[in-house]
């Protein structure tokens, strides 16, 4: 499968060849692939939910080939932030890392990664529906995914909280109709995705404030976000990335 893409630059990702994903993404083979490599059973028969068994197939080699450039899918958002959900493909281990970055910055906000060694989660409920309804205006999808469906599953592994609304369900599952699932297994699907019955799940984690820092924080150890986001931008950024992440959305950090 070819991607046909623009390579993206990330200047921390030193010595990696990247190129936007967001092609990939106009298949719905991509959507059960991802949220399948992040959050559920790889061998599940793609035909359940719609999708051709070959293009199934195809999307997860792509994703996975150490020997191609890594696919990035990136999310802008308010103020000039962009979350990216970079495909790390190692000869020996793959993993998806979602990062969040401003270009004022100097340095990356680690949410989690999802692979041999997990960590998260990265986003609460309120933060994942505010990042995926914040599009910036004008935005193009040559730089990343504009359509909000998309821009909510392509976030969803990072997602835990507590305080996820327990109609959540319905709202992923209009998600998934939109990326090409059936929609009669998309309320099925969207559930187990939600995973409140799992047990890597019975730990629901709590989102809070810490002192001085407006960037909320997680209470689980795992979580890259047990400390603020990019801890050492300024405090001026930090509002910033606080109003973003809020849906609040127009400040630029500088």
């Amino acid at each position: 499968m070819s991607d046909a893409a623009q390579i993206v630059v990330i200047p921390e990702y030193v010595d990696c060849e990247l190129v936007g994903g967001e092609r990939l993404a106009r298949e719905p083979a991509f959507w059960l692939a991802h949220l399948l490599v992040t959050m559920g059973d790889l061998s599940a028969d793609a035909q359940d939910y719609g999708v051709a068994p070959f293009a199934y197939e195809a999307m997860l080699e792509r994703l996975g080939d150490a020997g191609q450039p890594w696919p990035v899918l990136r999310v802008p958002f308010g103020g000039g932030h962009t979350v990216l959900a970079v495909y790390a493909n190692f000869e020996d281990a793959n993993t998806v890392e979602f990062i969040v970055r401003h270009p004022s910055w100097g340095r990356l906000g680690y949410l989690g990664q999802c692979g041999p060694e997990p960590a998260g989660p990265g986003l609460s409920w309120a933060e994942l529906t505010a990042v995926a309804a914040s599009v910036p205006q004008g935005a193009s999808d040559t730089a990343g995914l504009v359509d909000q469906a998309q821009r909510l599953l392509l976030l969803l592994p990072m997602l835990g909280d507590a305080a996820t609304p327990k109609e959540a369900w319905a709202v992923v599952a209009r998600a998934l109709v939109r990326c090409g699932i059936r929609d009669d297994v998309a309320p099925r699907f969207a559930r187990e995705l939600l995973g409140t019955d799992a047990v890597d799940r019975l730990v629901e984690p709590s989102w809070t404030l810490a002192e001085g820092n407006p960037v909320p924080v997680c209470s689980l150890g795992h979580s890259p976000r047990r400390v603020p986001i990019a801890l050492g931008i300024t405090l001026e950024q930090a509002r910033a990335l606080a109003e973003a992440l809020r849906g609040d959305g127009g400040h630029t950090s500088g």
